[in-house]
């Protein structure tokens, strides 16, 4: 694929007052979410839901694309259809998930990296011939007592590097995701100081790679306080300091920003959305690429009868999809009350 076909999947990826939908938990992510709400772990189960969640009708009007699990890629609605098929109708772009999780990293006592470039080129090669136009790894960048390091910040800029440079090998747009972890008591401008240091060094390494950043989107987290700090900054003052931080490392070639929720409530990760796009001026879209925030209210309407209630969930489903669309306008209606 070219650097013009990328590019446009990419820009496509953050149309105007859309964004993505992320339903690429792990098995045993989607046990944790389904036991909260007493549904058994089972693979017909989450084919079900994850049916129910992209048949949504009008999905297509605020949602551009939707980040899958491998085993949902591969899935089809109970009538027979791929949901590879039932994405394109309705104007979603497939994407997959590919990393292989976290796991300790060595000399780095707290701090983790993400596996999965072993046979990635081969598995990218599958994943195009099954529909995917992007996809999606995540780094976790935890802060703590003398944390992160340089070295834990480093080798996972460098992996996402390698990870995008064979995603465009093989015709993908690559999701970079570095996430820096909310959990702690650290304040906003800790947070500002790491998310910042990731940032740079995420480019560099991108650059070092030759990775196109015309035919890469960028999924950020937001520049908050820790869960755990007394002091929690407002809606306005991590919209400020989020978009000062990706001003000062963010290429205005990029052609968009997605946040991630990172653990916030439904409606803080849409006006802290909202309020970044209201200060406007801004060299690329922000949108949104959620997960819990998209699904969390739906998930707890299914589960009460999943037969009878999947109207009702795709209602709440497009509901939050609306209003977080009208967030990468600046047009949440909510913005007052939040």
């Amino acid at each position: 694929m070219s650097i013009e076909q990328l590019a446009e999947t990419a820009q496509a990826m953050v149309a105007r007052g859309k964004g993505i939908i992320a339903i690429d938990e792990s098995t045993s992510t989607i046990k944790k979410r389904f036991d909260s709400v007493g549904i058994e772990n089972i693979e017909e189960n989450r084919r079900a839901y994850r049916e129910m969640l992209l048949t949504t009708p009008k999905l297509g009007d605020h949602v551009s694309g939707a980040i899958l699990f491998d085993e949902t890629l591969r899935q089809k609605t109970a009538d027979g259809t791929p949901f590879v098929e039932v994405m394109k109708k309705a104007g979603v772009i497939p994407g997959i998930k590919v990393d292989k999780s976290t796991h300790p990293l060595a000399g780095c006592p707290g701090e983790v990296i993400t596996e999965g470039l072993d046979g990635l080129r081969d598995r990218l090669k599958e994943y195009y011939r099954l529909g995917a136009r992007f996809a999606k790894w995540r780094a976790v960048i935890n802060i703590g007592d003398d944390i992160p390091s340089g070295t834990c910040i480093e080798a996972n800029s460098h992996a996402l590097a390698r990870y995008a440079a064979l995603c465009q090998e093989q015709g993908l747009v690559p999701m970079v995701e570095p996430e820096v972890i909310m959990d702690g008591s650290h304040d906003i401008q800790t947070c500002y100081e790491v998310t910042e240091a990731v940032l740079r060094s995420l480019f560099g390494a991108l650059y070092e790679q030759n990775v196109m950043l015309e035919g890469t989107i960028l999924k950020a987290s937001m520049v908050v306080s820790g869960k755990d700090c007394p002091e929690q900054a407002d809606v306005e003052e991590v919209a400020e300091a989020t978009l000062m931080c990706l001003k000062s490392t963010v290429p205005a070639i990029l052609p968009g920003i997605v946040f991630l929720s990172g653990g916030q409530s439904d409606e803080k990760a849409t006006a802290h959305l909202d309020a970044m796009n209201r200060i406007g001026n801004l060299p690329w879209p922000l949108s949104f690429s959620y997960g819990r925030a998209m699904q969390s209210a739906a998930l707890r309407i299914w589960a009460q009868d999943m037969k009878a209630n999947v109207a009702r969930a795709q209602e709440t489903v497009y509901a939050r999809a609306r209003d977080n669309g009208l967030a990468a306008l600046g047009q949440w209606p909510g913005a007052d009350a939040a």
